[in-house]
């Protein structure tokens, strides 16, 4: 009898024909679900026969709580090398393996420049303006050339950012907690604490990974130190910044805008504020979403499948 495997939060209906799944058939019988499966009991429920579950970023968290209700389940794989979403921990101790996959970075970084354009010459509002059968254009936009572009957390993903802020002719500085002046020096841009960050900076991006130390690292004070013509891009993690001192940042005009494509509660609930602010740009999570990276995802997967039924797991993930 076939294992089956479940591949959840397929959005767009796309892992079947971005990856062959032939590699694990006729061993694995696959069902693919589309929709949100619901709060931690309907996962349950839906998963409770599943040996293999699919993961898609941390878009269905898998908490201590909900691995031991899961008893046929064998092995977990997610997209991307690190999911804070799962209890790796409590899987490894019921003997499931938890593997990942490789995960490109450009996608996210080239989100995060259209999303600067995007707040700089309001290309989503005079477009909805003109499909709407307004006359013609009602905004004046920003440069990017000769602004200053802060860039919180110069890793894989902030470096990429950073060589484009720097071709478009912007000044980049940069800060995290263990970022360094040589690192920045190495990376052609300057050195900035913090608050010097935010208070210098035209554009902030925020390109840090989710943790203790950096959840709320962006509240009402560090929104307070922005310049009121400033705009705020967050592509990381929704709970690095504070979502009630933005919204309040925002409604009160503190900051000229933001573009969130990540959230506290995603999906965003259909009557949050962000959706009506009409300085904030909302996209639902679209970082990682690029058919390229979507071809690695599901046939790294299918290579995942593959090597635990030959008894030879790939890119384990380890507690």
């Amino acid at each position: 009898m076939p294992l089956r495997c479940a591949v959840l939060d397929d959005y767009q209906d796309v892992a079947h024909t971005l990856a062959d799944w032939s590699a694990v058939a006729p061993k694995v019988e696959v069902r693919v679900f589309q929709a949100p499966l619901g709060d931690e009991g309907a996962v349950a429920a839906a998963l409770k026969d599943f040996e293999i579950v699919c993961l898609m970023r941390e878009r269905t968290p898998f908490p201590r709580t909900l691995i031991e209700k899961l008893p046929a389940l064998k092995l977990i794989v997610t997209t991307g090398l690190r999911n804070a979403s799962i209890d790796v921990a409590a899987a490894a101790g019921r003997g499931i393996t938890v593997c990942g996959t490789e995960s490109a970075g450009h996608p996210t970084a080239e989100l995060t420049v259209g999303l600067m354009l995007d707040l700089a010459r309001k290309i989503s509002f005079e477009s909805a303006r003109m499909k709407a059968g307004e006359p013609w254009q009602v905004t004046v936009g920003d440069d990017l050339y000769g602004k200053t572009l802060g860039i919180i957390g110069l890793g894989k993903l902030g470096s990429r950012v950073a060589k484009v802020g720097l071709a478009f002719g912007m000044k980049v500085i940069a800060w995290s907690q263990n970022l360094t002046p040589e690192k920045c020096a190495a990376a052609g841009v300057t050195y900035a604490g913090k608050e010097e960050l935010l208070r210098q900076s035209d554009f902030v991006t925020v390109h840090l990974v989710l943790s203790a130390r950096t959840r709320g690292l962006i509240g009402a004070d560090e929104l307070a130190s922005m310049k009121p013509s400033a705009y705020l891009i967050n592509t990381a993690r929704g709970p690095i910044v504070e979502e009630s001192a933005l919204i309040a940042a925002l409604r009160e005009k503190r900051i000229a805008g933001a573009a969130l494509d990540v959230f506290d509660t995603e999906p965003l609930p259909r009557d949050h504020p962000l959706r009506a602010l009409p300085n904030a740009i909302v996209t639902p999570h679209l970082g990682y979403v690029t058919a390229d990276n979507y071809r690695q995802f599901y046939g790294q997967t299918v290579e995942a499948i593959r090597g635990f039924l030959d008894g030879k797991p790939v890119r384990v993930i380890a507690p």
